[in-house]
């Protein structure tokens, strides 16, 4: 059975090339569902760590340690406990991919339900629609198509110990259906299911600084630490893209109308980095990376065949900058870096975001080059609502 374009991106990295091959020249691209190039460190359902609302996606794809939302489900779910509004609601959209491909999109539903001033509970959920497949078996024929599909499903609980500090807890479920389970190879190909949690802590403190108030807050969130995930029924398993992320955030009170805040985010896969093999397969660099998960996720600190120097290249970095006026307006910027040998995501992002009434509407694009980055134009939309004050 033969596959068109887009499965090449979305498991080139994962299954044997037995298992499935792409039509075109999509799959020589190199190119993983979350935009990053196959020379990082390659995981399961990478479509995970997709940023996938405006605002943070406007700030560089920061957001560990902004000022609380709804979309903290994904960012930081510890600072649920902090959000303003009995329940929120948000839906966010993004046609994904679109320079290699028409028909891709990720859509993101997160709500947060206040328990009372110190609980709050999240749900979330995470669809990475890849379009249309059309089927033809070795002799060309027509076999229909298929649409594969992945999703997570969340649910949050966060909760504030004192006025500024809070922890969060996250359980997960992952479904990835990639392939619609035709027997390839003699393998029975199959969806990939997991579960996985996330855990979070927050913390912020009103200040004085430059003469100005101001609000400093720090994040922390490690994510998708959960089960691995096959394709084929006694297939090789894939670790999930389990991911630390730190971060700190600064806000300006300029004046009575206008404030200004700037961010910084800093992520490190948690997951095993691939060691140097021989043409026999011998290991001639790094550490064995079929591990359990526990030893994948604590070894992924120091496992790098290249030493310090390596693990250092594996740290993302997300900047991200925002002005609002009269909490109604806001102007966002930031810009995302990826070492080239690691992902080689570079790009800049820019935004916007209007608040009336209950309702927040934000719009996020990417700037990039269409020579360098599969994401190139990439825009982002997320509709988002406040039910009761506090």
């Amino acid at each position: 059975m033969k596959f068109s374009k887009f499965y090449a991106i979305c498991l080139g990295c994962l299954i044997s090339p037995v298992l499935l091959y792409a039509q075109g020249t999509v799959g020589t691209t190199g190119t993983n569902t979350n935009g990053s190039s196959t020379n990082g460190i390659n995981t399961a359902v990478p479509f995970l760590t997709i940023a996938p609302d405006s605002r943070s996606g406007a700030m560089g794809d920061a957001g560990v340690a902004l000022s609380p939302d709804v979309n903290a489900n994904y960012w930081n779910p510890s600072k649920l406990a902090f959000i303003e509004g009995k329940d929120n609601l948000s839906l966010s959209y993004s046609p994904w991919l679109r320079r290699l491909i028409s028909d891709v999109n990720l859509a993101y539903l997160s709500y947060a339900h206040q328990l009372d001033d110190r609980n709050t509970i999240g749900l979330s959920m995470r669809y990475f629609n890849l379009g249309s497949i059309q089927l033809i078996d070795i002799g060309q024929n027509d076999q229909g198509t298929y649409t594969p599909n992945e999703f997570s499903i969340d649910g949050s609980f966060a909760r504030k110990f004192g006025r500024n500090f809070s922890l969060g807890l996250t359980f997960r479920y992952i479904h990835s259906g990639l392939t619609n389970g035709a027997v390839v190879g003699g393998q029975q190909t199959k969806a990939g299911n997991a579960v996985a949690a996330d855990v979070s802590a927050y913390y912020r403190k009103e200040s004085y600084q430059f003469g100005r108030n101001a609000l400093l807050s720090f994040g922390a969130n490690f994510s998708n630490i959960g089960t691995k995930m096959s394709y084929a029924a006694n297939g090789p398993q894939y670790f999930l893209p389990a991911n630390m992320r730190l971060g700190a955030a600064d806000t300006w009170y300029l004046d009575n109308t206008s404030q200004f805040t700037l961010t910084l985010d800093l992520n490190k896969l948690m997951a095993p980095t691939p060691p140097i093999r021989n043409a026999k397969g011998e290991i001639i660099g790094g550490y064995d990376d079929d591990r359990s998960v526990p030893a994948g996720v604590l070894g992924s600190f120091a496992d790098a065949p290249g030493g310090f120097k390596e693990e250092f290249k594996e740290i993302s970095y997300a900047a991200g900058a925002e002005y609002g006026y009269n909490k109604q307006f806001f102007l966002r910027m930031g810009y995302f870096y990826e070492n080239p040998s690691k992902g080689n995501r570079q790009y800049g992002t820019l935004g916007a975001g209007f608040k009336y009434d209950i309702f927040n509407l934000d719009l996020a694009y990417l700037v990039a080059t269409q020579e360098k980055s599969a994401l190139a134009n990439t825009l982002r939309f997320t509709v988002s609502a406040n039910f009761g004050g506090r």
